[in-house]
């Protein structure tokens, strides 16, 4: 028994309904969806036609779909001549007027050339193109709704963790975040929500699985835009974040300014109790932060810097540009380096200053540093003080 034909029309049907259902669950536009089918006919088409190997295949191929019934045609564009000597691109004025009946010499007519049995190549082919031009569509429009988020923050998804990355669900989207992105140490599991800075939005050479947002969690970005997301006074322009230093999963400095002498840009961000800063530093999975105040004079941000050491004097010499050496008591010389050099690695970094730090006993055997013709100049004792309210632990960090 022979199968039954199919039904032109119940076919048409099943486009139509198709495309309604694709453009609502992707957010593309319809009639993007028509002209991938329109695209996928012309292909069909072509390889209908079955041309003999060297062949060019013709390029006046115009495909038509009914954007109501779904039916769809093959128009071959033809120029109206007297004497027809291509018939692949050429018409006779005749046979024009049979399809157009005004047409006239030189005019351009279009003639119905869709075989009969088209149907089932035209379906197949159809289906592939789809595919394809959904998913460039998609990408597209990954591209328009993140190409304002770069440098930007969103939250993500844990999706799958592989050896050197981890996928996230960005809502329509991949974001990778690489190893090198990563927070030394941090670790993911399958349906955690991360919040992620975003580096960079990818639009051209994407392969079919090639996620198109790359996120990061180590960029000092993220550092600024968790504190945004935190502090009101930011978002006003009352606190400025002049300067971030930060070694990820250990520790980082952020250097803030007020705008308004009213307001302790520190406290701030800290918040009541320590809860702004708190947030902050659980989204970091425990990376301790210094938050500490600007100053557009070098030795006071210096001295700021240096936190939670306390400083006694800062000397500066005119004849080194963005060098300087800071005193301290004998009993903090290791609290103002750090373990490793960190602290004053994260202040050299936050201040762009050079620093040479030097414990009492050690500046007074200097000579430079002690006699009245010293080449350097000195500045008081500075420390900033948190808020008394707030135990910030011995190294005043969270």
């Amino acid at each position: 028994m022979k199968a039954a034909p199919k039904n032109p029309e119940r076919n048409g049907a099943e486009i139509i309904a198709a495309v309604n259902a694709l453009a609502e669950a992707k957010g593309i536009s319809k009639e993007l969806l028509f002209d991938a089918i329109e695209a996928a006919l012309v292909t069909a088409y072509r390889k209908n036609m079955n041309l003999p190997k060297g062949t060019p295949e013709p390029t006046n191929i115009v495909p038509s779909i009914n954007r109501e019934d779904g039916s769809f045609h093959i128009y071959s564009r033809m120029l109206v001549v007297e004497e027809v000597e291509n018939p692949s691109t050429q018409i006779s004025l005749e046979e024009a007027r049979s399809i157009r009946p005004s047409a006239e010499i030189d005019d351009i007519v279009d003639k119905d050339v869709t075989p009969s049995d088209f149907l089932r190549v035209a379906a197949h082919n159809a289906k592939t193109v789809l595919q394809q031009r959904i998913r460039h569509a998609e990408q597209g429009i990954v591209s328009d709704r993140y190409a304002d988020k770069k440098d930007e923050i969103v939250t993500g998804v844990v999706k799958r963790v592989n050896e050197h990355s981890v996928i996230v669900d960005l809502d329509r989207a991949e974001g990778i975040l690489l190893e090198d992105d990563m927070i030394p140490g941090e670790t993911f599991s399958e349906g955690e929500h991360i919040k992620l800075y975003v580096l960079n939005v990818a639009r051209d050479h994407i392969g079919p699985n090639t996620p198109q947002v790359r996120v990061s969690r180590r960029h000092p970005s993220l550092v600024k835009r968790l504190f945004e997301m935190e502090v009101p006074e930011i978002v006003t322009g009352q606190v400025v974040i002049k300067a971030v230093a930060r070694e990820p999963g250990i520790r980082t400095k952020m250097a803030v300014w007020s705008t308004d002498p009213l307001i302790d840009p520190v406290g701030a961000c800290v918040g009541q109790r320590g809860g702004r800063v708190e947030r902050v530093v659980a989204e970091l999975k425990g990376e301790k932060v210094d938050i500490i105040k600007w100053s557009d004079d070098p030795v006071e941000f210096v001295a700021n810097a240096l936190n939670p050491a306390h400083v006694i004097t800062v000397f500066t010499a005119p004849d080194r540009e963005r060098e300087c050496r800071v005193v301290v008591p004998d009993n903090q010389l290791s609290l103002a380096i750090g373990k490793d050099g960190l602290n004053s690695s994260l202040a050299h970094r936050l201040t762009n200053w050079r620093i040479d730090i030097k414990s009492q006993s050690q500046a007074a055997q200097m000579e430079d540093m002690v006699t009245d013709s010293s080449p350097m100049s000195a500045t008081g004792s500075m420390r900033m003080e948190y808020d008394d309210t707030l135990d910030l632990g011995e190294d005043d960090s969270i």
